[in-house]
């Protein structure tokens, strides 16, 4: 019975398998371990005073409301499990917390530590304990040192985290509530239907950026560009070379630069330099770099990254993962846990050969990015076993880096051959380059191997040494700006505009796929068409909420309460008064909302509909986005008419048949071919 037990510490961790590391580590005797309605905890002594461990399973409590309608500010903290059906798993955990924290005499938050760890502690103990008698341990790994370290210099709560945290659940919840309503609301009265939509403080700006990269996509004319493609033979090999300092206007001048390359046969070695690079060291991973590499490695994606590395930090593999930090700081024994990595058989000659490069001397190459609560992630040294193919990739990631940050840089030879021509073209010579690179020094790339270095053999050549030509062609490339977006590559545009932490990016990300705003085109993201058309709304009638700069002033207001510099509440006064506004504004124009929701979702029909979509047209009896699409092909006609010398139905052609051409144009294309309105504009 719980009941027999009173007057000891309360442990509180963030999840069970924390708890259970927390109890071995912190126990002077034996572990009894215990469940109540199938929950676990932990019963121990510590240096004569007895303690019992318990965990949550993340956030158990939740903001809700009991009010309908907007704005709504007028909201409270309930269990997860009340709000949520499918958070049912966390009442158990919360029941026994409960029943613990009756008989403690002393509360410690145990959580994970970072904003979401303090904030999930702090509910517990406020609700079911005693705030004046709690505790905060801090800790970057699950290590039994570290752990009995961190209880060893127990603080007061650490206040300024748990304001921020709060902060940032109202913040999230208010923004959240009060936009989605509104758009409900809307659609409701323009069709009489309950549909589901969603805003969000820092989900609106992500939609927006990817709403205004799927447009420029979509209206994308790719342009024609010529070129010159030329390999050259030496030896047995066979080495393609770059036109230097000159670029041909059009096809017809490509083509009188290959006949005079294939008349004369050769090219002539006027130059050869040689450069020196030293490539430094990378800097230890945080969480955005984690990602990005798994991403590009692996095909990982964010969310599972953080999923994979959640869990080698709680089987006591490396440190906390979701840190902004590409830091080491020299408390952190970093002999030791290379040491460690000697036992590992699969790192046991990379730590021996760090070991006698360095000296022992080990001093890490650092990046700028800090964390005041976390150093970048590291691997502690324990030797795993039987790890899943996805958790040794992201473990060997891992390790590899941070041993990859002691050695030495990598040194490179850049070696660039200029070959010209044995005829003038406009009075001078065309010149080509050649390039070849070569590794001096392997340095840093011995430990972490994954890179984008291209190394080649380089092959003998003297200067004056004429280079025969093994073929000559002439090229139209067809040249898009369009910047394809991983999941990846957006949380790292999240990180780079600063809106979202560490612990969220990747989950808020996943929400836009959740509610079938974007979806995925092989690795790449695209925004749906249900997405496009809240994105259309949003930034007609939200603007404030879909501008990054919004988000990040609020995400700096957050930061300068952890400093002790604003109040919790100034900022949230501050939130519900733009809220207000912003509100009050889209009220004012709820039909218009609504139609345009309706419209725009394809529940309702434009009564002057666009002649190839359902959008409502504005002019020529087409819509924003095709009239966009009208103009970009006439411009980008006379670019195609002077590279290329087509005609008007030749141009409209060849864009239907390029796998790059924006879908909007292609519309608008096939129209105009299947029709004489434009015939003219050639």
């Amino acid at each position: 019975m719980l009941t027999k037990y009173h007057n000891y510490i309360l442990i509180i961790a963030e999840k069970p398998k924390a708890a259970n590391r927390i109890a071995k580590a912190l126990a002077s005797g034996s572990v009894i371990k215990k469940t109540w309605n199938k929950v676990p905890y932990w019963i121990i002594n510590v240096s004569g005073r007895p303690c019992i461990v318990a965990s949550a399973v993340g956030h158990l409590f939740t903001l809700t409301t009991n009010l309908n309608g907007v704005p709504v500010f007028t909201y409270y903290w309930t269990p997860v499990w009340i709000v949520d059906k499918g958070a049912s798993y966390t009442k158990p955990y919360y029941m026994l917390l409960e029943k613990l924290c009756k008989y403690a005499s002393i509360y410690v938050n145990a959580c994970d530590y970072d904003i979401e760890g303090s904030v999930i502690g702090y509910m517990i103990i406020k609700h079911f304990g005693d705030l004046r008698r709690a505790y905060r341990m801090k800790f970057s790994t699950l290590t039994p040192s570290d752990l009995r370290r961190a209880f060893q210099k127990l603080e007061k709560l650490d206040w300024p985290m748990i304001e921020a945290g709060l902060c940032r659940h109202e913040l999230d919840w208010i923004w959240g509530i009060n936009i989605s309503r509104v758009l409900m609301e809307a659609i409701r009265k323009a069709t009489g239907k309950r549909i589901i939509l969603s805003a969000g403080r820092v989900q609106s700006p992500t939609l927006a950026f990817m709403a205004q990269k799927e447009i420029e996509s979509r209206l994308n004319i790719p342009t024609p560009q010529p070129s010159i493609e030329v390999k050259v033979r030496i030896g047995r090999e066979e080495y393609s070379v770059s036109l230097e300092e000159f670029r041909p206007r059009t096809l017809e001048e490509a083509r009188k630069i290959i006949q005079l390359l294939k008349k004369y046969g050769y090219l002539i070695v006027t130059n050869i330099t040689y450069k020196t690079e030293l490539i430094q060291p990378p800097t230890p991973f945080n969480l955005g770099d984690l990602q990005a590499e798994a991403s590009r490695i692996y095909g990982l994606s964010p969310l599972k990254t953080q999923e994979i590395a959640e869990q080698l930090y709680l089987d006591v593999l490396i440190s906390y993962p979701r840190t902004n930090s590409q830091k080491l700081p020299p408390t952190i024994n970093y002999k030791e846990i290379v040491m460690n990595l000697l036992r590992n058989p699969k790192y046991s000659k990379l730590a021996n050969e760090l070991l006698i490069e360095t000296k022992g001397y080990l001093r890490p190459k650092e990046g700028p990015k800090e964390d005041p609560a976390h150093p970048a992630i590291y691997p502690t040294g324990n030797i795993p076993s039987k790890l899943s193919k996805d958790k040794e990739r992201i473990y060997d990631l891992i390790v590899r880096r941070f041993l990859a940050c002691f050695s030495k840089p990598t040194k490179i030879v850049h070696v660039k051959a200029i070959l010209e021509t044995p005829f003038k073209y406009l009075n001078k010579t065309l010149k080509f380059s050649i390039n070849f690179t070569s590794v001096t020094e392997i340095g840093w790339i011995k430990y972490y191997p994954f890179t984008s270095l291209r190394v080649t053999k380089i092959p003998g050549m003297y200067k004056y040494m004429k280079i025969p030509i093994s073929k000559a062609n002439a090229r139209i490339r067809y040249v898009s700006n369009i910047e394809p977006y991983t999941k990846a590559k957006i949380i790292k545009w999240m990180e780079t505009v600063n809106i979202g932490t560490e612990a969220t990016r990747a989950r808020i990300l996943e929400t836009l796929f959740q509610r079938k705003y974007l979806k995925l085109s092989g690795k790449n993201v695209k925004v749906t068409d249900l997405g496009l058309a809240v994105y259309e709304v949003l930034s007609k009638y939200f603007k404030d909420i879909t501008d990054v700069a919004l988000t990040r002033k609020f995400e700096m207001y957050m930061n300068d309460i952890r400093l002790g510099i604003k109040s919790r509440e100034e900022v949230v006064k501050e939130a519900k008064k733009l809220l207000l506004e912003i509100i009050g504004k889209c009220r004012e124009n709820i039909d218009a909302v609504g139609e345009d929701l309706a419209i725009g979702l394809g529940i309702k029909e434009a009564y002057n509909k666009c002649i190839l979509c359902s959008r409502r047209a504005q002019k020529d009896n087409l819509c924003n986005y095709h009239l966009m699409a009208l103009n970009k092909l006439r411009d980008s006609y006379e670019v195609w008419k002077e590279v290329l010398g087509i005609s008007w139905n030749d141009y409209l052609g060849k864009l239907l048949k390029l796998k790059s051409t924006g879908v909007w144009i292609k519309e608008l294309a096939q129209y105009i071919s299947r029709s004489e309105i434009y015939s003219a504009i050639e």
